[in-house]
């Protein structure tokens, strides 16, 4: 199939580009349109959809033919919450059908259906997002008499540790190890990330634990004082609304800590209110915890009264933090994957759309943000999370590409697999998961190339500057809302939990500053960019060593090319994205020039290894 031109012409995606759609409601009407490259030899075009599950064909129309495409369109009229649609051609060449995933000759199943959303309210400061995410106790000290002591209190049944700032954490005391961060430092740093161009914070967990990590909560209904208490979140919030941020939290709904007085309550009193919270073996005195560890025992959504508490009632937790005077803009969620799933019991999607209820009565602009390392596209249809840590679906399969090996198995896991991702692989595993979720999702997905729970990006990629430009530049270039974890953008080393914790350096002197001005420039490109905020995506050239990709909205293109090492690209086949010979593009980084000639763009400057951004010259 790879070497019939023009299959590779081609082309629809859900973006506004090609879907036209008066409104998002149930009824509401549009067109939907197909581009193809003018050998194409297509008889006949319909777009396939399932209304109430029986089948209707559409007959769409040729409406254009340009200098070197042709243009096919019909009506769409949304009739469910989710729509499904697909094309099937009719040419000379026999049958074709084409899903998110791609044109197929055989007929393929729903799953990989393009599809809209109906009666979905998408967070819309979500899309021109920039994310930043911190680990509180590693980002900034700003108010030291909160500092934890050493000996103060003990986790996990040892001593705290208090550290000093900028010393490396020690894995075998990892949790129980304090720097001194809290939200007084978050604030005062707010001018450095304005700088930088951050619209959005993610937070890791901040309310009363143990831990430094918090995942343990002892309290859910209070920011920990040694954080700041309630009051620096409030403040935080005010400092946020005069630099026009938004902020989302790190919430634990599938287990708590062993001292949260839920859990000491009920482990004593088979009879007490939240005896029904957990699951105990009261003949043997066990109860189920997250992957074995007591000191987090799971929360059991089959309890009534637990899901009033969490989210269901109108005082509940994850309402009240979304109200003044903290009024935080979403949730991201711990463990999604495992959430309310206890062997018979598999209540994941009720509860899953309980919450998303109840979050969006609060605020229809809240961003519910779900942590998932493998596929989480089941809860991803639009009645459950607006978005995923998109781990599986954008950055392990990039890293892996560029690195050699799964950032998944970093430190030595039995399943790795110690060689490199081949290009084919990378861009097939990224368009399966982007496929299977519809496209307002899609814009939506949290892409990140590290987080708090794995080895930071750089050290990943062995420091090395031109592979990290590579992963940088496609980071802020792909479908979704690109993401940076406090540091990356300083080029700050760490290899796995908890070294990836280390302390944000505050001094200049410590910082790569190629690395800071990469990010400061792609923040602003992205942030000034309709393509790259809302065009859709066409795959353009994988091969060899490298990958090519388009981002096309009405107002502009823009070709993102990657390359781990050298190989024959020299000259981008473009006429197969609808680019018409001499249409002129000027390159981000270098501002070389060039223009399509015999359906192809001159790399001018192609690194062996880096990136380029090749965007429509209009003067």
């Amino acid at each position: 199939m790879a070497d019939i031109a023009w299959i590779d012409s081609v082309h629809h995606d859900s973006s506004a580009f090609y879907v036209t759609i008066k409104g998002t409601r149930i009824g509401d009407k549009g067109t939907v349109r197909l581009r193809a490259g003018l050998d194409a030899p297509i008889e006949r075009l319909f777009v396939r959809t399932t209304p109430d599950g029986e089948q209707a064909m559409t007959p769409m129309r040729r409406v254009d033919v340009d200098a070197i495409c042709q243009w096919w369109e019909a009506e769409m009229l949304l009739l469910m919450p989710l729509t499904h649609y697909r094309f099937l051609l009719v040419t000379s060449d026999g049958g074709w059908w084409l899903t998110a995933e791609g044109m197929q000759r055989h007929t393929p199943t729903d799953a990989n259906d393009f599809k809209l959303l109906a009666n979905y309210h998408a967070p819309n400061w979500v899309r021109d997002a920039i994310f930043y995410q911190i680990f509180p106790d590693r980002f900034a000290d700003g108010d030291p008499t909160n500092n934890v002591r050493s000996n103060e209190y003990s986790v996990y049944g040892f001593p705290t540790i208090a550290r000093k700032w900028g010393e490396l954490p020690q894995k075998l005391t990892g949790g129980r190890e304090f720097f001194g961060g809290d939200l007084q430092g978050v604030i005062e740093r707010l001018p450095y990330l304005e700088a930088l161009g951050i619209t959005a914070l993610y937070l890791n967990p901040i309310f009363t634990a143990p831990s430094n990590h918090k995942y343990d909560i002892a309290d859910y209904e209070k920011v920990d004082p040694h954080l700041g208490g309630d009051t620096a979140l409030s403040a935080l919030r005010r400092a946020l609304d005069e630099h026009g941020m938004h902020l989302i939290l790190d919430i634990v709904p599938n287990h708590c800590g062993a001292l949260h007085p839920w859990f000491i309550e009920a482990q004593g009193n088979s009879q007490a209110p939240t005896a029904d919270f957990f699951t105990f073996n009261r003949a043997t005195g066990d109860y189920a915890c997250w992957f074995a560890v007591p000191s987090l025992p799971k929360l059991n959504y089959q309890s009534e009264r637990l899901r009033a508490r969490m989210y269901a009632g109108q005082d509940a937790i994850m309402r009240r933090w979304m109200r003044a005077p903290y009024r935080i803009d979403g949730w991201r969620i711990d463990v999604a994957n495992m959430l309310a799933r206890q062997g018979e019991s598999q209540l994941g999607h009720k509860i899953g759309r309980g919450i998303r209820r109840a979050i969006k009565e609060e605020n229809p602009d809240a961003y519910l943000l779900g942590e998932n390392f493998f596929d989480a596209t089941e809860h991803l249809q639009g009645n459950e999370l607006d978005a995923n840590m998109n781990y599986r679906g954008f950055g392990y399969p990039l890293l892996h590409w560029l690195a050699g090996y799964d950032n998944a198995a970093f430190g030595g896991a039995a399943w790795s697999v110690p060689y490199p991702l081949p290009t084919e692989a990378m861009v097939a595993q990224w368009q399966t998961f982007m496929a299977a979720v519809p496209w307002q999702i899609a814009l939506q997905q949290l892409n990140l190339l590290g987080s708090h729970d794995t080895a930071r990006f750089f050290t990943f990629l062995g420091e090395d500057m031109a592979r990290a430009r590579a992963a940088v530049t496609v980071l802020f270039a792909f479908p979704g809302v690109p993401s940076v974890y406090y540091g990356d953008e300083i080029g700050l080393a760490g290899g796995n939990d908890p070294d990836c914790r280390r302390c944000m350096p505050w001094g200049p002197e410590a910082w790569n500053e190629e690395m800071l001005e990469m990010y400061q420039a792609l923040i602003r490109l992205r942030r000034a960019s309709p393509a790259l905020r809302w065009g859709g995506y066409q795959l353009l050239h994988a091969a060899g060593e490298s990958v090519a990709f388009q981002r096309e909205a009405a107002e502009e293109r823009i070709l993102v090319v990657a390359r781990r090492g050298e190989d024959a690209l020299q000259m981008l086949p473009v006429g197969h994205g609808g680019i018409a010979d001499g249409t002129r593009f000027r390159e981000f980084f270098s501002k070389a020039e060039e223009t399509v000639a015999q359906g192809r763009l001159p790399l001018t400057g192609l690194p062996p290894v880096g990136a380029q951004l090749w965007i429509t010259a209009t003067g």
